[in-house]
C-alpha cells in the first residue's frame, strides 16, 4: 500500500511552525486540504479565536475538523489523496492526559491509560498516512510549553521521538525560519 509523506514540525510558541505547515499543505497539489484543529473553546475568547481561524481557513479552501479528541474517528473523514495538517500534538496530549480530572481521576494517573491512548494514536497516524498524500504534524518544543508537568513532558518527548523517527522530513522552527533536522 502506498504511504503518504509524513512531515513533523516542532518549534516554540509563535515560532511560525503552523504557518509553515499550512504552506506545505497548500503547496502539496492535493485536491483537498484538511486541517485537524486540536484547540478547545474553554471560554468565550477562545470561541471567538477558533471561529476566526475557521473563517480564515474556509476562505483558503480548507476542510476543518475541530477538536478531534478521538483521533481514530478522524479516519472516517479522510479521503485518499488528501493533504492533512494536524495542529497540534501538544493540545491533544494535554486534553488526553488530563481527561477525567473533573471527576478526580485524570488519565495520567490511571494505570495504562496513556499507553492505550498512545497506541491508538500511533495506529491512527499510520492509518492516516496510508490514505493521504501528505500528513504534516505540528508540535511545540518539549520544554517550551505552558505545561510544566514531568508526565506531560515525558509523553511529549516520547511522541516527538516516534514522529521524528517515522517522518520523511522533520523541521525545527525558530523565528519563522525552518531548520531541517531530517
Amino acid at each position: 500500500m502506498a504511504r503518504g509523506q509524513l512531515i513533523f514540525i516542532s518549534g516554540g510558541v509563535r515560532s511560525g511552525k503552523s504557518a509553515y505547515a499550512e504552506q506545505l499543505v497548500l503547496a502539496s497539489g492535493a485536491l483537498r486540504h484538511v486541517y485537524l484543529a486540536s484547540g478547545l473553546a474553554y471560554d468565550e475568547e477562545m470561541e471567538v479565536r477558533i471561529g476566526q481561524h475557521q473563517d480564515d481557513r474556509a476562505g483558503q479552501g480548507w476542510t476543518t475538523i475541530e477538536q478531534p479528541g478521538d483521533m481514530a474517528k478522524v479516519l472516517a473523514h479522510i479521503r485518499g489523496g488528501d493533504a492533512v495538517l494536524w495542529d497540534c500534538v501538544t493540545t491533544w496530549l494535554a486534553n488526553e492526559l488530563y481527561e477525567g480530572w473533573e471527576q478526580g481521576s485524570p488519565c495520567a494517573e490511571q494505570s495504562g491509560c496513556m499507553e492505550r491512548k498512545w497506541r491508538e494514536l500511533q495506529g491512527t497516524l499510520t492509518g492516516m498516512q496510508s490514505q493521504v498524500r501528505l500528513l504534516v504534524v505540528v508540535s511545540n518544543e518539549v520544554l517550551d510549553d505552558f505545561i510544566r508537568d514531568e508526565t506531560y513532558q515525558m509523553w511529549l518527548g516520547k511522541i516527538h521521538r516516534w514522529l521524528a523517527a517515522e517522518a520523511d522530513q522533520a523541521f525545527e522552527m525558530e523565528n519563522g525560519a525552518a531548520y531541517r533536522r531530517k
